[in-house]
């Protein structure tokens, strides 16, 4: 897997847009209880394009799962697609963090009990200063 992809915006857009389309059910799960302002009156947007480098070749950057602009804070759901991939994941996670971004990383087992993942994951943005 590469670290990134340089492209343009429209393209990065069009790549959102088609993630946002073919959803994987934990994200369909966990979609329905952050859209509308439901975890606690927190904004959410899903397959957020995060970009983090930009130069002659073009714009570098990620897509987060889940991301809340008020708290500048990204939720990344792993499932099984995760496994083999920790050092790319840190490297994504260590990128977005230097970018000021707080990332918090659920496992998609975690929303088998929801109750206790969205209490993670409001627990984790209230301790966002």
């Amino acid at each position: 897997m590469s670290r990134g992809n340089y492209l343009d915006i429209k393209t990065i857009k069009k790549h959102a847009r088609e993630l946002r389309k073919n959803v994987t059910e934990s994200e369909k799960q966990l979609w329905e209880q952050l859209r509308n302002r439901r975890l606690s009156g927190y904004k959410f947007l899903r397959q957020h394009p995060i970009i983090y480098k930009a130069d002659y070749k073009g714009l570098n950057y990620f897509i987060a799962d889940f991301y809340c602009d008020t708290k500048k804070a990204v939720i990344e759901l792993d499932g099984s697609i995760h496994n083999g991939t920790e050092e790319y994941d840190k490297f994504r996670d260590t990128e977005m963090r230097f970018k000021g971004l707080h990332v918090l990383r659920l496992k998609n087992e975690e929303l088998n009990d929801m109750n206790n993942a969205l209490k993670k994951i409001r627990n984790y943005l209230n301790s966002i200063t």
